[in-house]
């Protein structure tokens, strides 16, 4: 069950498809959305850029701009996130009410510092974390999607640029018998479950993909819910583009885990996630 959904609100334009995204999801659970803006402290971003003899007057004038902008971020995230519940017809509230347990609700936060941090904070008491796509020189967005995939230890979901079908009716899950997919599919046991179509798709040559794909399917007949399987074999532009390819028309989410490797918090997506992650035209739920 998934009652408390915690969003990213950027004050970017993609803070739009990320709570429509929550929404949809929140809907046939009447779950609970918690929207957190993390805003920069203006001094210790200053403090960092300026470390020559004069530092201290330019730090001065550094800090005024930064607390400016900052308050401009905030302003706009603010903005969207109330235009959005309104006309979403979204109540916002801070605790349970009857109304709220029979539809969807939201609640604003701020918090100051680290976005990574933050979100990583609140997104350990969350069932859910979405956050928006990073790609290209968005680096605040890479090392939030980086830090809540690895350190919550919750699933999250990443939406994609078109609007997010209601109920997800068709589910792919790119399924390899690893600790991260298996992961991924019991966080996605709720959706799975009110599928209309579910297709288990491995990418390997060996027949063996195939017997570990019945494996899932009879996992998940337990569980009520009716799959098939894809076997793809690997195309020249490896595994990602090959499961991107097969997955085309059939499904309206992707469940996958998300690999990388990395030591303490030094942390890189492996090829195929990161494949994924650019390229994938529908939402990914994803978990490590």
């Amino acid at each position: 069950m998934i009652k408390t959904i915690l969003v990213a609100a950027t004050g970017n334009d993609s803070d739009t498809a990320a709570f429509a995204a929550a929404l949809t999801i929140a809907g046939p659970f009447a779950a609970h959305l918690d929207v957190l803006h993390v805003q920069l402290d203006p001094i210790s971003v200053a403090v960092a850029m300026t470390t020559d003899a004069g530092g201290g007057a330019l730090a001065a004038g550094l800090i005024q701009q930064l607390e400016q902008e900052t308050r401009e971020r905030e302003r706009k995230a603010r903005e969207i996130f109330a235009e959005f519940c309104a006309g979403a017809g979204l109540a916002v509230t801070s605790a349970p009410t009857s109304a709220s347990a029979a539809a969807p609700s939201a609640e604003w936060h701020v918090e100051t510092g680290e976005e990574p941090r933050w979100m990583t904070t609140y997104g350990v008491a969350a069932d859910l974390i979405v956050t928006p796509r990073a790609t290209g020189e968005a680096a605040v967005a890479r090392a939030t999607l980086e830090a809540v995939l690895l350190e919550s230890g919750r699933p999250i979901l990443i939406p994609a640029a078109s609007a997010m079908p209601p109920a997800s009716a068709r589910i792919a899950i790119a399924w390899k018998p690893t600790p991260q997919a298996a992961r991924a599919v019991a966080a996605a046991m709720p959706f799975l479950a009110r599928a209309r179509e579910v297709v288990v798709i491995t990418v390997e040559e060996a027949a063996d993909g195939r017997g570990e794909a019945d494996r899932l399917v009879r996992h998940l007949v337990w569980h009520g819910v009716t799959a098939t399987t894809l076997q793809l074999p690997p195309g020249p532009e490896g595994a990602a583009a090959t499961l991107l390819a097969g997955v085309g028309e059939r499904a309206d989410l992707l469940v996958m885990g998300g690999f990388g490797h990395g030591r303490l918090r030094e942390w890189v997506f492996g090829g195929f996630t990161e494949r994924v992650l650019v390229d994938a035209p529908l939402p990914v739920l994803m978990a490590h």
